[in-house]
């Protein structure tokens, strides 16, 4: 990696609208889509619920766009959020935000995107799996820290795509374009086959009662036993939570404006990129919920192997190649998608450390003009999350069983993401507030309704998390927590 660094070597603006919006859409086109919605349906246990957590989580994403398009064409600077909410609320909150996007949020994303790479092309290769050990777990109170084939796989691949984003940004940018439209394309196909060929009696929306969960067989007991306690309001918390998967699934979108500082015309492309890029994904991921259930039953959607619930759908209608068609096209999704996590997550590191609030090295771009020191530090970091794993033990049995990586990466992602998107859609009220003067070449359409629906949203979605997931939502939000010391700490340094 090349890191012959130059500290008067700038970011240049080389993206197109057509680059920033593959950035938004193949950010976003990831492993979500295709697994998590089994785990929703599980929590939800009917179809009319199941969408509407889709939709509802598409209003979230839609309206987040909108806000951070004005933000984004106000401040087209390296960072996104860390610039906008260093600007509302001062340099401590940005400084926070970009700990915590570091620590947790992009590379715990990264991390968990490269663990499902691995697990789709442990369908082809069955060495490649999560309990095939090179290194036996070692247990450190309830977490246990090992190496896996397929754990191995995931970093194999951050490694490489951190070395493809070090030799510039038009060569990142091509592998960028290529495999979003790839990856879309394969999307699109999967709809329109689950709802041309896939179309039977036997689906869910034909076959389960559309929103009375109970007759479907659901049972709050044994769907979320942790909302029993809350009586009444015992469904909203779990809706709430059912909406996490399809969060997960729609996030990164905001990780065009990473790099305001590298895209062309960035007052006008920015907000049309996330615009247009948001409702493309948003559109087919609903599209695809609706081929899922008029394909499967609901226990079929429900108890898809491993959530796979797209493969299911596939196989379904192909039959055995379908698995190996899903398999190939969800390797090129994964693998799309962390190419353009890892090309946007190191411009905040790299925003941060020229304000001197990180490491200078980490200020510094290469020969080919990209922050190659920051997407080391992001590479490294995001590989040795993807070592631990959590631990439970069955009752009566001491042996001990490891959680999910992937599933144990999202509980930790999706409270802390909440949170900080949350803070940036604010920034857009306060800075009309505070800067009325600002120049903004884009306004939020449906000012000050839109921002209030998604803080709405946000606030419902975090209450429940923390409510019915308060351990694995505290650990991210500690983790981010500790960001304040070391503001303090490295502001002291810097006097």
């Amino acid at each position: 990696m090349n890191l012959d660094a130059d500290v008067s070597k700038k970011l240049v603006r080389e993206l197109t609208l057509f680059d920033a919006t593959m950035i938004v859409v193949g950010s976003m086109i990831g492993s979500g889509i295709f697994i998590v919605s089994a785990e929703s349906a599980k929590l939800l246990g009917a179809p009319g619920w199941l969408l509407l957590a889709w939709a509802l989580a598409g209003v979230m994403t839609i309206t987040g766009a909108l806000c951070f398009g004005e933000l984004a064409a106000a401040m087209p600077k390296a960072g996104g959020p860390y610039v906008f909410m260093s600007e509302a609320y001062g340099k401590p909150v940005g400084f926070l935000y970009g700990w915590s996007q570091f620590l947790i949020v992009q590379s715990g994303t990264i991390a968990a995107v490269a663990v499902a790479f691995a697990n789709f092309t442990g369908i082809l290769i069955p060495a490649i799996s999560g309990t095939n050990y090179l290194i036996e777990p070692i247990v450190f109170g309830s977490y246990a820290v090992g190496l896996s084939t397929q754990q191995l796989l995931a970093i194999f691949s951050i490694v490489l795509l951190t070395f493809i984003n070090t030799c510039g940004l038009n060569f990142a940018k091509w592998i960028q374009n290529s495999f979003t439209i790839t990856k879309t394309l394969a999307l699109l196909a999967l709809v329109l086959i689950g709802l041309i060929f896939g179309w039977n009696s036997g689906g869910a929306l034909f076959t389960a009662d559309w929103w009375n969960s109970s007759a479907n067989g659901w049972s709050l007991e044994t769907a979320q036993p942790a909302a029993i306690s809350a009586g009444a309001l015992a469904f909203i918390l779990v809706f709430g939570k059912a909406m996490t998967g399809p969060l997960f699934s729609q996030s990164a979108w905001d990780n065009v404006t990473f790099t305001g500082g590298e895209v062309e015309n960035p007052q006008r492309n920015l907000p049309r990129a996330l615009i247009i890029g948001c409702l493309i994904v948003v559109g087919l991921y609903f599209l695809a919920n609706v081929a899922y259930l008029v394909t499967l039953s609901l226990p079929a959607h429900q108890n898809a192997p491993n959530g796979r619930v797209a493969t299911a759908v596939m196989e379904q209608i192909i039959g055995a190649p379908g698995v190996i068609i899903m398999a190939v096209a969800l390797m090129i999704s994964t693998f799309g998608c962390n190419n353009g996590l890892i090309l946007s997550g190191s411009r905040v590191s790299y925003a941060m450390a020229k304000d001197g609030y990180l490491f200078a090295g980490l200020a510094k771009t290469n020969a080919h003009h990209v922050p190659a020191t920051a997407l080391i530090a992001q590479c490294i970091w995001a590989c040795l999350l993807i070592l631990p794993r959590t631990i439970t033990y069955a009752e009566g049995n001491p042996k001990p069983v490891f959680g999910n990586v992937y599933r144990d990466l999202l509980s930790y992602i999706v409270s802390v993401d909440l949170i900080s998107a949350a803070l940036s859609v604010l920034a857009v009220i306060v800075l009309r507030l505070k800067k009325p003067k600002m120049e903004r070449p884009y306004r939020t359409l449906g000012y000050p309704l839109t921002p209030i629906i998604f803080l709405s949203l946000s606030i419902f979605v975090t209450l429940t998390l923390i409510y019915l997931a308060p351990t694995t939502a505290g650990i991210g939000y500690l983790f981010a927590l500790t960001g304040i010391p070391v503001y303090f700490i490295w502001n002291r340094r810097k006097v």
